[in-house]
């Protein structure tokens, strides 16, 4: 870059129940209660974040028709707290996700440009589609929508929100609330690139992020938008010490503790597609090969189905890897399932967002901690100083809206 450095931009997720949280830390606190939710989003907007984003969860997490020791209590809903955010905050975007599977199209363009009116444009929507059977049995609908119809639906319903607010009198602040799509499938990559403002990745290690960002990036062309119109924001987690070794003794410590028991034996059975249950976790892998085709133990769980049609090959470079290491289920799954984007002293993770955003891998990083609600501190103390004296982080904001945070046009894509 010709001497001009590219801006970086941050957001933070409340991370809720998954299994980045380390519940048994001791500065862990509530998940559900509001003040656990005020004090995130108050250092985010502190360290001058463009927006705190929520995620959704219309259904508790079942998995073999139980619930497993993830969720202990679901997910607030994002709207209501956000709505509540607002008043407690002044600057910082205020991101829900909502699923265009199962919201209609008037419900959303309404709560959304709601919010926008009470932040003052500060709204954004993290638009996903739902391929969670679990949760399409909590709708009239019941199921969930064939994959090949999943985005079909995601336009007909963003198109339909997106004619509802330019059409209002008096309309929010920003007219269109930023959207986000959460996908990394191709269909999901093209329809980011037709009509949203960000897209919201998985891809956060450099090599993996150059080549999701070209990607992306080339398809924009062809619906009369430029590179600049859509923002590549991968989620990532990290782990802060004083020196990098301290840093990454922490961090096999944090990753043991996100991968109890239980979990290991679940994140196992998405892979086997079978009741692993009377297996030991700190044993060694099964000895029976998985059952291949659609998952029958999550049904349509993203990461099960991601297995289908390999999961032999999968399970038998998993047991070569096992073999080779000594590692038991439990070892296996914390290597496999459970891995930090950014480990290192200030200066290394600094030195590293840095890296991805000059480098035309993201133009920034959704960060989630792995404690809650206080886990975002140290980044915001030690990291975003670092990030301003180089000059690829803001020291104020310069604007009033989410969008204008970003960087966006406003209105929506032609």
């Amino acid at each position: 870059m010709s001497g001009v450095r590219r801006q970086i931009h941050l957001a933070a997720h409340f991370p809720g129940v998954n299994n980045t949280t380390v519940w048994s830390d001791p500065a862990s606190g509530s998940h559900i209660e509001f003040d656990s939710f005020v004090r995130l989003a108050q250092t985010a907007e502190r360290a001058k974040f463009d927006f705190f984003f929520l995620a959704e969860g219309l259904s508790m997490r079942e998995h073999a028709g139980r619930l497993h020791d993830l969720d202990v209590a679901g997910r607030p809903e994002s709207l209501t707290l956000l709505a509540a955010l607002a008043a407690v905050t002044e600057r910082i975007g205020l991101m829900a996700t909502l699923t265009t599977t199962y919201h209609e199209a008037y419900e959303t363009a309404l709560q959304l440009a709601t919010l926008d009116h009470l932040s003052d444009g500060r709204a954004g929507w993290n638009l996903v589609t739902s391929s969670d059977a679990l949760t399409g049995g909590n709708f009239r609908r019941g199921a969930y929508l064939p994959y090949a119809d999943r985005y079909a639906r995601g336009g007909d319903v963003l198109g339909a929100a997106d004619a509802m607010w330019s059409s209002w009198q008096p309309h929010s602040p920003q007219t269109r609330p930023v959207i986000l799509q959460a996908g990394d499938s191709d269909a999901g990559r093209e329809f980011a690139a037709a009509h949203a403002d960000g897209i919201f990745t998985r891809h956060g290690e450099l090599a993996a992020g150059q080549a999701f960002f070209a990607d992306v990036k080339g398809r924009l062309a062809r619906y009369g938008r430029e590179p600049d119109d859509l923002l590549v924001l991968p989620g990532a987690t990290f782990v802060l010490a004083d020196s990098d070794a301290e840093a990454q003794e922490l961090a096999a410590i944090v990753r043991r503790q996100q991968v109890s028991g239980p979990t290991a034996i679940v994140f196992l059975e998405q892979l086997w597609n079978r009741d692993l249950s009377a297996y030991d976790p700190d044993g060694p892998l099964p000895d029976v090969d998985p059952i291949e085709g659609e998952s029958t133990i999550a049904p349509g769980s993203i990461q099960a189905r991601s297995f289908t049609g390999r999961r032999r090959q999968v399970a038998d470079a998993w047991r070569e890897r096992a073999a080779a290491d000594g590692l038991s289920i439990r070892d296996l799954m914390v290597e496999m399932a459970s891995r930090q984007s950014f480990v290192g002293s200030p200066q290394t993770v600094a030195d590293a967002i840095d890296a991805h955003v000059q480098g035309d891998a993201c133009e920034g990083f959704i960060l989630i901690p792995h404690v809650t609600p206080g886990g975002l501190d140290a980044f915001a103390d030690r990291v975003v100083p670092l990030l301003q004296e180089r000059g690829s982080f803001r020291r104020d904001y310069a604007g009033t809206t989410l969008r204008e945070h970003l960087g966006l046009r406003t209105g929506a894509p032609a």
